[in-house]
C-alpha cells in the first residue's frame, strides 16, 4: 500500500534534481527517514505530506492519491468486551464507513493478533476491557502499526484526558452513531481514503 507513495515521491524528487539528502535537509528530517518513505517502509504523517508537496511544488493530493490503493478496502477494527455493544456498533460502523472492511472483537488478544497480521487503518477501542485497559491496547496497536488511527469509545467522559496521552486520534461517547463516526474522519492523524 505504501510502495506507490514511495515510487511517486522518488519520481518527483528526481524530476526536481534533488538527492535524498537535499530533500531531507529541506524537510528537516534524517536522510534515513526520507529513505524509508521512498522505499515504502514508512509513511509520513499528513502534515509532513503537505510539507513534502510544498517543497516539491506539487499538490498534496498527488502524493495522497499515491498512498491509496483503490483495489483495497481499508480495514477498520472495533474492540469492545461486551457482545451487546459490539452487536449494536458493528452495523453503525458499516453504515458510516461503507468503503471499509469492519471487523469486531470482544477479546483484546484477538484484536492485537488481527492487527499483527493485517493492516488496519482505523481502530475503535473501548477503554474498559475487563482486566485490560484500552489505553494499553492503543499503545500496542500503535507499536505494531505506527500509522493506525485509534478512536476511543467509552461511556465515561473522565477518560478523555488519559486517552490523549496515548497517541489516539479521537474520542467518542457511547452509544455510537454514524454521524459522530464520520465526524471523526476529519480529525484522523493519518488520513485514510476509501472509507466512505
Amino acid at each position: 500500500m505504501m510502495k506507490p507513495f514511495g515510487e511517486t515521491l522518488r519520481r518527483l524528487r528526481m524530476e526536481k534534481g534533488l538527492s535524498q539528502q537535499q530533500l531531507a535537509d529541506r524537510l528537516h528530517v534524517e536522510r534515513s527517514t526520507f529513505s524509508n518513505w521512498e522505499a515504502g517502509r514508512r509513511m509520513p504523517d499528513a502534515a509532513m505530506v503537505s510539507q513534502i508537496a510544498e517543497v516539491l511544488g506539487v499538490d498534496a493530493a498527488v502524493l495522497l492519491s499515491a498512498a491509496e490503493d483503490p483495489d483495497e478496502s481499508p480495514n477498520v477494527l472495533l474492540l469492545d468486551d461486551e457482545d451487546i455493544i459490539l452487536d449494536g456498533a458493528m452495523p453503525v460502523l458499516r453504515k458510516a464507513l461503507p468503503g471499509a472492511m469492519v471487523f469486531g472483537f470482544t477479546k483484546p488478544s484477538q484484536a492485537v493478533e488481527f492487527v499483527r497480521n493485517h493492516p488496519v487503518a482505523l481502530a475503535f477501542l473501548d477503554i474498559e476491557l475487563g482486566r485490560v485497559s484500552g489505553l494499553d491496547i492503543c499503545r500496542e496497536l500503535i507499536r505494531l502499526r505506527p500509522r493506525v488511527n485509534v478512536v476511543y469509545l467509552t461511556a465515561y467522559r473522565e477518560y478523555s484526558f488519559d486517552a490523549w496521552a496515548t497517541g489516539a486520534s479521537g474520542f467518542l461517547l457511547k452509544p455510537l452513531d454514524a454521524e459522530a463516526v464520520r465526524g471523526q474522519l476529519l480529525h484522523l492523524r493519518y488520513p485514510v481514503g476509501g472509507l466512505l
